[in-house]
């Protein structure tokens, strides 16, 4: 229609340039026109990259016998138990260790009795053999003592978990003849895991042993797991283009299970940069603008060229002096459907030629003339 509309900006006739748009106090109200400042801020970098849960490799025990036997009684019977650290995992009947025992009796029996003084060597040695042999066949301390208070062997000799943790693999059954040397359990202390975070090419350089990281499960959002990049993988993955960095993390809930899929929230140590609000940036095509407060209700884009961009700052490279003001409703404004954004979408269509004029020349503000909108502001199509 062609109602005048007194309070809306409207554009110059075409060709008479000007660069600015001028608003009053009540516009900038109506429009919601808000502003932030170009300033030198702590620019912290946060990349959330794809993780996957895995077991911490330092924390793995493998339970294999220095002697061979029979099993005779198998306590972890299934993988994916726990067993606690020194907690019994099957009872064996070892040959070999029942003639160690035996020996260690004859030895305590002549040591006892004295009778070994005018022995060669003298029998106050034969003990303490008696004992280290027991000892580097991996018989436990205790049930070496409860055999010499017993004064007679068990048959049995009882295997004891070197670590607490999740039994991962079981290579035994009860009944089975064994070797020495061969692997009969595997155990993965699950208290601390690790997450291998995959962090894109183009990333890596934030990458360092030392910075946090926060460690979410699709089954728990909104909860992380404190972790702490404690390595950096040197090699890059060549189909994914991807670095792997270690997170370690404390799992003593027992919730981050091996297998599982994260999200790892990298934060890099700080560094000082001229920033403006991520929300002045407006990105049209190849150029990337901010629309500057000049000051009088006036307000002129400039083309910027930006850094490293946060959620809530992004760095300016050039393009921007500290202490201007810049508006932080740009975008919000653009989506609109006033006829202040039809204004300022003429103005930064225009090429960049026309620009970097407009920027030369000190344009009069915009005609802000009670015109009717429809000859003024370009018509909607």
């Amino acid at each position: 229609g062609g109602m005048s509309i007194p309070d809306i900006p409207a554009m110059p006739p075409a060709g008479a340039g000007g660069g600015t748009i001028q608003l009053t106090s009540a516009q900038l109200r109506q429009f919601g026109v808000t502003f932030g400042s170009v300033e030198q801020r702590m620019l912290v970098t946060a990349l959330r990259v794809p993780g996957t849960v895995v077991v911490d490799e330092t924390r793995i025990a493998q339970v294999a016998l220095k002697f061979g036997g029979f099993v005779e009684r198998l306590h972890a019977k299934v993988t994916g138990q726990y067993v606690g650290r020194g907690r019994p995992l099957m009872e064996v009947y070892s040959p070999e260790v029942l003639a160690a025992m035996q020996e260690l009796l004859v030895a305590a029996g002549l040591d006892r009795s004295g009778a070994g003084v005018s022995m060669p060597g003298g029998s106050t040695e034969l003990l303490p053999a008696a004992r280290r042999r027991l000892a580097l066949l991996g018989v436990a301390d205790r049930d070496v003592e409860a055999t010499l208070r017993r004064g007679a062997p068990s048959r049995t000799v009882t295997v004891y978990s070197p670590a607490g943790g999740i039994i991962t693999e079981r290579m035994v059954t009860q009944g089975q003849a064994v070797q020495a040397g061969q692997t009969l359990y595997t155990v993965a202390d699950l208290s601390g895991v690790w997450v291998h975070a995959e962090v894109r090419e183009t990333d890596a350089a934030i990458l360092r042993a030392g910075i946090g990281a926060d460690v979410e499960l699709a089954s728990m959002p909104g909860r992380p797991f404190k972790g702490v990049v404690t390595y950096v993988y040197p090699t890059l993955d060549p189909q994914t283009r991807t670095v792997t960095a270690r997170v370690t993390v404390a799992n003593t809930g027992g919730q981050l299970r091996p297998g599982m899929f994260a999200t790892v929230r990298l934060q890099s140590p700080s560094r000082l940069a001229l920033t403006v609000p991520t929300s002045a940036i407006v990105r049209t095509g190849e150029r990337t603008l901010v629309f500057v407060d000049m000051g009088g209700g006036r307000i002129e884009p400039q083309v910027v060229e930006t850094g490293q961009i946060t959620s809530e700052l992004a760095e300016v490279l050039t393009g921007l002096e500290p202490g201007q003001r810049v508006v932080t409703s740009a975008q919000f404004i653009l989506d609109s459907e006033s006829n202040l954004a039809e204004v300022m979408r003429s103005m930064i269509g225009q090429g960049a030629a026309g620009m970097t004029e407009m920027k030369g020349a000190d344009m009069p503000g915009m005609d802000m003339g009670g015109r009717p909108a429809d000859k003024g502001a370009p018509v909607k199509p």
